[in-house]
């Protein structure tokens, strides 16, 4: 592996994708240009977007660019982690319809590997792949990388809601045990845990697919132009390559942080570190940010930047920084990107201008928050309240443990719990904020100007209208004799809209029956009757008669209170921290996603079933009413993400158990749900859950399949009925442990027996037992209690043990403590001759393990092992 500094890795990158027919795309700047769905350029793709989605044609479809990504959508873990950042710089390749899965692999795979290049150890590489894609295993297996470094992971797959989707595959590097204290090994790749051993460093995503909400993924027809999309972190390149424990530890931050330890009074250190972290991540940031257009600001990007900066001056006050310091840092972040960001140079006077305004002002912001606090303390001898906390942080920059400091002063407590809900919603909103940030829907000038009115009734009753409109692909037209889109002066079709799915039905137009199979809304909000004609004409102005599918709309209307429902309970059986993260609802089932940061228990998951039957069984009515969003506060309505909504909303009220704004279709009374069932709950992204279940009919035979499983183990154990399984189960099961334990009494006497066998056959020449032998198929625990029953027979030994098993070889070794004084170290032995066996490892002085792959070489490494210790 070469040693390469940050512009090094960088500049290696594009070079390598230039020789394969890339055009080098210039990065964009952080501020989008004419992109109101992306509040900053957050990666390599988002730039790329009007090529993705056919706005623009690329002058090569064969792209690769080095692009500066600002995210803060976990900015409370910067400075906090190995490697966290906010900005940060993503290499991309891309094929716009070009190349696709085979050069894109290969590609990689010669570029980290290739001593032309990178030149990575191909053995220190892990790759995850979905468990789906055969094909892209298969292709890494021929390029070398061995099977048991691959892994099949369920997470590997970009979605983002419908449009292009599809599997990707993730390159690991493995920085060994030392990142791995507690030995858990692939386990960490297998169960996506956080950690510091395999750093993922590159990820390859094969779009190729147009997802679609209710189709099952292995439904989604192919795309017509399948993609490349690619990403692969500087700043964790930069690690890997300098050998460093942290991205911060590079020479993209040190010469930061260096420079930062002049203006503190604590050095860095491992104390001090995650303060200097923090101001390093966070110039970086600013500095980027202004040098590309935005401003500091109470709104907008603005405020985002306002709030990054005086996180980085509360850090620096750990560290003993006072004073406005963060201004004098920006000309070392120029320098240290002058190679590929040289325009940064130029404004370095500027954006150290605003930064230290910036920071003068965030001085004075702090001392009328402090002010403030004093004041409300003056006058509130009990609890600072969650509103009073919130606002010293959100408005005036007080972390929450400055706000307790002052309190207890005055012996005064912080509800610190309120301040934990009013940090949610802030994420709620912000997560709200980013929700379209991926969009690449193309917009159509027709649709956007079409300004008729058009009214939506909750009655499902047929009713008669016209048509107002037709539409053929976005374009407005008079009239239409295939498949198009319809708007009627008035519908009774639900259009797709809050996790609920659309209804279908057909409409009579000119005597004619024609099926309506999707609603959607229009920018304006009409809804759009998605429907093939069969050859009928329908013309602007026809009358026509609409029917609903009504036993669908009531299978979906069930499942949707059901949801209401299921959210009270949630909060009642966890906490009131539950708030709802999207939902989904068609005639099948429901989904509810939800925040909660542990998994749930049997015993809570069943308990939320119950209740939610309970309110079914209580037959609550509801009352569906419209009023002023201030009244529905007022009325305790659950909402989700309220700043959408306009003055006057819809409150959906079952028995004033559950209160929620929602504009969806609802029953009557909630024993119309009949039964509701759980099917399974799981987690879907960190502090996400989600619930899946049933109502109605659909639960009853979602129960009866349970039911039949419950029966065919019953037959299967031979019980006479399903309430004996319980009892066979336990015999079974004690019948399993006993013989269990008589297998584990049997291998432990075989160890003793073949651990004595080996210290019998043991040198003894240098006055202690050297056993260094060859074993065949032997298990690994096996090898681990010879080495034990060795010890407890002998206080001065050496053990060297080669087990071959099939075209595979396990090495262990084990000494005793005064010989490891004397110099012996076992795992600079392993790791030596797992080397020579094509494989590697390692391990403490006194005990290591390794594997390796060439048996052939089984004897030079006895030897070379013999050699040693007699040495």
């Amino acid at each position: 592996m070469k040693k390469l500094k940050g512009y090094e890795i960088r500049r290696m990158w594009l070079n390598f994708f230039a020789s394969k027919g890339h055009m080098i795309e210039p990065g964009a700047p952080l501020v989008p240009n004419n992109d109101p769905t992306l509040l900053w350029i957050n990666s390599g793709v988002a730039a790329l977007k009007k090529y993705f989605d056919g706005s623009m044609k690329p002058k090569s479809n064969r792209i690769t660019n080095a692009q500066k990504s600002l995210r803060t959508n976990d900015i409370e873990n910067v400075g906090m982690t190995a490697r966290h950042h906010t900005f940060f710089e993503m290499l991309g390749n891309f094929s716009i319809g070009d190349y696709f899965r085979e050069e894109a692999i290969s590609w990689g795979y010669e570029l980290l590997t290739s001593e032309e290049w990178f030149g990575l150890d191909k053995n220190d590489l892990y790759i995850t792949v979905h468990p789906t894609d055969k094909v892209t295993r298969e292709l890494w297996i021929k390029l070398g990388i061995d099977p048991s470094h691959l892994v099949d992971c369920e997470g590997n797959y970009w979605e983002i809601g419908e449009g292009p989707c599809g599997p990707n595959t993730e390159i690991f590097v493995d920085r060994g045990t030392k990142y791995d204290p507690e030995n858990i090994g692939l386990d960490l790749l297998r169960n996506e845990l956080e950690n510091d051993r395999y750093i993922e460093i590159w990820n390859i995503v094969f779009s190729q697919y147009n997802a679609k909400e209710g189709l099952k993924r292995e439904e989604y027809p192919e795309l017509p132009q399948k993609n490349i999309d690619t990403g692969a972190g500087l700043e964790r390149l930069a690690c890997i390559f300098q050998g460093v424990d942290t991205n911060f530890e590079t020479d993209l931050f040190m010469p930061i942080i260096k420079e930062t330890e002049k203006y503190a009074s604590v050095k860095y250190s491992s104390e001090s570190k995650t303060a200097y972290h923090v101001i390093a991540d966070h110039i970086r940031t600013c500095t980027f940010a202004l040098a590309d257009g935005a401003m500091f600001s109470n709104e907008g990007r603005g405020y985002v930047l306002r709030r990054i900066l005086r996180r980085a001056v509360r850090f620096g006050k750990k560290i003993g920084i006072n004073g406005s310091f963060m201004y004098n840092l920006v000309a070392t972040v120029a320098s240290i990107m002058e190679d590929y960001y040289p325009y940064v140079v130029a404004k370095v006077d500027h954006i150290a201008s605003l930064v230290k305004k910036e920071e003068e002002k965030f001085q004075k912001t702090l001392n009328s928050g402090e002010q403030m606090l004093m004041d409300y303390l003056a006058n509130n001898k009990e609890v600072v309240s969650k509103e009073i906390a919130f606002k010293l942080y959100d408005t005036y920059g007080f972390p929450l443990e400055l706000t307790k400091e002052i309190a207890l002063e005055a012996g005064v407590e912080v509800d610190e719990e309120g301040f934990k809900e009013e940090m949610q919603k802030q994420k709620e909103r912000a997560r709200n904020a980013r929700s379209n940030l991926n969009s690449m829907n193309r917009q159509s000038a027709d649709l956007l100007n079409f300004d008729l009115v058009s009214n939506f009734h909750y009655d499902a009753t047929p009713i008669k209208t016209k048509v107002i409109a037709l539409f053929k692909d976005g374009v407005k037209v008079d009239s239409i004799d295939e498949t198009g889109e319809v708007v009627f002066e008035d519908t009774i079709f639900y259009a797709e809209s809050g996790g609920q799915v659309a209804d279908t039905g057909y409409v009579v137009i000119n005597d004619s029956k024609v099926l309506v199979e999707d609603v959607q809304k229009a920018p304006r909000k009409q809804f759009l009757h998605s429907v093939d004609t069969q050859g009928i004409t329908i013309s602007v102005g026809d009358e026509a008669t609409l029917y609903v599918d009504l036993e669908r709309r009531n299978r979906i209307t069930r499942n949707h209170s059901a949801c209401h429902l299921l959210q009270k309970a949630l909060q009642e059986v966890l906490g009131n921290h539950v708030q709802q993260a999207g939902s989904y609802v068609d005639a099948d089932k429901l989904r509810f996603d939800f925040t909660h940061f542990e998994k749930i228990t049997p015993a809570q998951l069943q308990l939320i079933e119950q209740k939610v039957n309970e309110s079914i069984d209580k037959a609550l009515v509801a009352d569906i009413a419209e009023m002023p969003i201030e009244d529905a506060r007022k009325k305790g309505a659950m909402a989700l993400f309220s700043e959408k909504y306009d003055n006057v909303v819809r409150v959906v009220d079952f028995g004033g158990y559950s209160i929620e704004l929602c504009g969806g279709c609802h029953v009557k009374n909630t024993e119309e749900i009949g039964v509701f069932a759980i099917e399974f709950e799981e987690s879907i992204s960190s502090g996400v859950r989600r619930i899946q279940a049933c109502t109605s009919s659909g639960a009853y035979k979602f129960l009866k399949s349970k039911e039949a499983i419950l029966v065919n183990v019953a037959k299967e154990l031979g019980a006479l009925s399903v309430y004996e399984v319980a009892d066979r189960l336990k015999t079974l099961m004690n019948n399993a442990n006993e013989t269990k334990h008589e297998l584990a009494q049997l291998k432990l006497g075989l160890a003793d027996a073949k651990a004595k066998e080996l210290l019998l056959s043991a040198d003894n020449s240098l006055g202690y037992p050297v056993i260094v032998t060859v074993l065949n198929n032997e298990e690994k625990d096996m090898l681990v209690k010879y080495i034990d029953y060795i010890k407890s027979k002998s206080q001065t030994y050496f053990v060297y043990l080669v087990n071959k098993n099939a075209d595979k070889v396990s090495l262990i070794s084990a000494a005793s403590m005064d010989l490891v004084k004397k110099g012996l170290h076992c795992g600079k032995l392993i790791k030596e001759t797992a080397q020579m066996l094509g494989g590697n490892g390692g391990g403490r002085p006194d005990m290591a393990q390794a594997g390796g792959k060439d048996v052939s070489k089984i004897n030079d490494v006895i030897e070379h092992v013999l050699a040693s210790v007699k040495a």
